[in-house]
């Protein structure tokens, strides 16, 4: 290229990959013109992927990428290709999985060298521009891919083939559906795993994992097993208290480097903050710890104040470095602490967050104090900063006062980049989290944001006939929905409808799941991750573990029982009880690892339990009625609303079985079947609150 040029990249609407669009080298963006010209020249093809957000992928951008020499090697041996796998999880789960595979770890950024059809035989994550900490570097690397493509292709065809022959299936893991002993052996590997001092799973690197504790708050719901609460109640605070969140502007960073969730890995990401918003709601509604609602309105004050779009979406991430450096914009030294607050305030809030005069934060390679703090609740101190104590009021004022003035000091810092893409499945995601934070906490700001953001997917993530589309950015809708776009975004219209009752929201989850069900399905069981026409690649993935997010499938399958209650259609139930059985055997051998499957399987176990409430809409008795509904600890409902005055409702035509159900007598009544039968309607909140408490 020449000097100073922009590639190719410079056309895209990514963030990523505009990042990288005045690189030295060649990019091109994932498609068929670059590997066209990888054939017409017969070279390999150099695929980098990574996202915007990602701490190495700048490490090795700043390295390799924006280094002329560097670059020139890349563009003389390969045919270069970017992807941000935010934008293209298709692509990024298939090299995903056969980096795992060929090296037994995975990660961002995701290096692999192909053939011009597509097929790997070299996979890496990071790699340094010269050789260091036992890994190869970078312009090592290509003069001996060079050598081995022009004369050793025999090998590199023979192992490109063995390569792709690891994605061909080893055999069924359908069996029949896993019963309560699966979720009783769940339970027990997840308490093994329980880190008792420090809470969370395992040891170092901590993530949240917070599928895995919705599952443990089912468990708990159905068979009253207190340790399932402790557990997540525990992760949760211990979470809330480490580093890992932001005191100031709160919420949560994407993972801890160490066990303690002191140290994290800064970027954040919209789906932590929505499953963990999640969490901390459903704890709460079944603990009533205050301490995890006020988690969860923290964590969502943070993304409606600064990953809220305009247009009524959210915003994909934030960045973890800034200035070129991670944590900068969070780090603080003693000094800067007592020039902004004074001595005194600055010795409080030293004990309040962990403050150390030589820095908590350690250099990651020589091991030594840095004169840097990360803003924590030590143990010791939590009580002081949840203002316990004499004179809790008193000190609960003055620790805003002081987050207050930190966080003014803060924005005057360079804020880390913001990753302005909005995506659907993440979305989804936040809609879900919102409007169950709208019922549980009786607040409708959340419940207005939900429905700004289904109304954005709704007008503008949409085709023609209906079908989703997966990224919006720069005012560009684009790319195929998949199947975690469907899954979210129902499940999301479920808790919507069930906050705010409008019909038009459970209508639509009822259309895209006809839409996830005819272009998703495999014959042989379960939905694949990509629709039946779209781009073709290696395979088409299908899975059911979780990772960072649940498993598209597993959410589905909840999706599919509780529509299948909402409506009283037995055809949802049957594609439900499918769907139960077509991983049965993955679920049954690491249970752990399916925590969402756990989560839908709770469902089918757990007696269910359907509530109608007929009435006027803007009655006191009426809401009085849902009220009790939305307090049920014991199992969660499925809860449809039937409005009185209205010949036939449209929510009669959705659930037929509602059409003869109203008010009794004038007042407002709820009509309760649990198990498969139907107890008499009643009209007083008390009744109807110990028919539900019997389950």
């Amino acid at each position: 290229m020449i000097p100073g040029a922009m590639n190719r990249l410079q056309q895209e609407k990514s963030p990523y990959l505009l990042q990288h669009a005045a690189n030295p080298v060649d990019w091109y963006p994932w498609g068929e013109e670059a590997f066209s010209r990888a054939k017409t020249e017969d070279k390999p093809v150099f695929l980098s992927v990574g996202y915007s957000t990602c701490h190495w992928c700048h490490v090795m951008a700043r390295e390799s990428f924006e280094d002329e020499k560097t670059a020139a090697l890349l563009n003389e041996a390969f045919v270069c290709v970017k992807v941000d796998r935010e934008e293209r999880p298709d692509v990024d789960g298939i090299y995903m999985r056969l980096c795992q595979m060929m090296t037994g770890a995975g990660g961002w950024p995701l290096t692999v060298i192909m053939t011009p059809d597509r097929r790997p035989f070299f996979a890496a994550t990071y790699i340094p521009k010269e050789s260091r900490w036992g890994r190869t570097g970078l312009v090592e690397l290509i003069p001996k891919f060079g050598r081995l493509w022009r004369t050793e292709r025999g090998r590199i065809e023979e192992a490109a083939a063995r390569t792709v022959s690891l994605l061909q299936p080893t055999g069924s893991e359908r069996g029949e559906t896993p019963g309560v002993e699966t979720l009783a052996d769940a339970f027990a590997e997840l308490w093994g795993q329980f880190d008792e001092e420090f809470g969370g799973f395992g040891a170092a690197p901590k993530f949240p994992m917070p599928h895995q504790l919705l599952f443990l708050l089912r468990y708990a719901e159905r068979t009253g097993e207190a340790e399932a609460i402790r557990i997540a109640g525990k992760t949760l605070r211990a979470m809330r208290r480490g580093g890992i969140f932001d005191h100031l502007g709160y919420g949560f960073h994407r993972y801890s480097t160490d066990r303690q969730w002191l140290v994290p890995h800064f970027e954040k990401m919209l789906y932590d903050q929505a499953l963990c918003a999640l969490a901390c709601t459903e704890t709460f509604h079944l603990g009533g710890e205050a301490e995890h609602a006020q988690t969860a309105r923290e964590v969502l004050e943070y993304v409606l104040r600064d990953l809220r779009a305009p247009e009524g979406g959210f915003y994909a991430a934030e960045d973890a470095d800034s200035e070129g450096e991670e944590g900068r914009f969070y780090l603080w030294e003693m000094g800067e602490i007592r020039r902004i607050l004074g001595p005194e305030e600055a010795r409080f809030a030293a004990e309040v967050f962990g403050i150390e005069e030589e820095g908590n934060f350690m250099d990651p390679m020589t091991g030594s104090r840095t004169g840097l703090n990360i803003l924590h609740l030590a143990s010791e101190k939590a009580g002081v900063a949840e203002g316990k104590g004499n004179s809790g009021e008193e000190n609960a004022g003055r620790i805003e006062e002081v987050r207050l003035r930190l966080l003014s000091a803060r924005a005057g810092r360079v804020r880390p980049r913001r990753d302005e893409k909005i995506l659907t499945d993440w979305n989804g995601l936040m809609v879900a989290a919102l409007a169950r934070t709208a019922c549980v906490l009786d607040e409708p700001l959340y419940l207005d944001a939900a429905r700004a953001a289904a109304g954005f997917i709704r007008t503008q993530m949409r085709t023609p006939d209906g079908r989703l589309l997966h990224r919006w950015c720069g005012g560009e809708p684009a790319m195929a929905g998949n199947l975690d776009d469907y899954a979210f975004v129902i499940w999301g219209l479920i808790e919507l409808y069930e906050a705010g009752f409008a019909v038009g929201d459970l209508r639509m989850a009822l259309e895209l799941q006809r839409g996830l069900t005819d272009r998703f399905r495999d014959p042989e069981g379960g939905f694949f991750f990509t629709p039946d026409d779209g781009e073709e690649l290696l395979t088409r993935l299908k899975e059911s573990h979780d990772g960072a997010v649940p498993s598209g499938n597993a959410v589905t399958l909840m999706n599919l029982i509780r529509l299948g209650r909402m409506t009283g259609d037995p055809r949802l139930e049957e594609e439900a009880a499918k769907l139960s059985r077509a991983f049965a055997e993955s679920v049954r051998r690491i249970p752990s690892a399916h925590a969402q499957w756990l989560v839908a399987l709770e469902m089918l176990a757990a007696p269910s339990c359907e509530v109608v409430i007929a009435g006027r809409p803007e009655a006191g008795e009426t809401r009085e009625l849902i009220d009790v509904v939305r307090r049920c600890r014991r199992l969660r409902p499925v809860l449809l609303f039937r409005p009185e005055g209205e010949t036939e409702p449209e929510i009669a035509r959705i659930a037929p079985f509602t059409r003869e159900m109203g008010t009794i007598r004038g007042r407002a009544a709820a009509y309760v079947c649990s198990g498969f039968s139907c107890k008499r309607p009643v009209t007083d909140p008390k009744e109807l609150a110990a028919i539900l408490e019997q389950g």
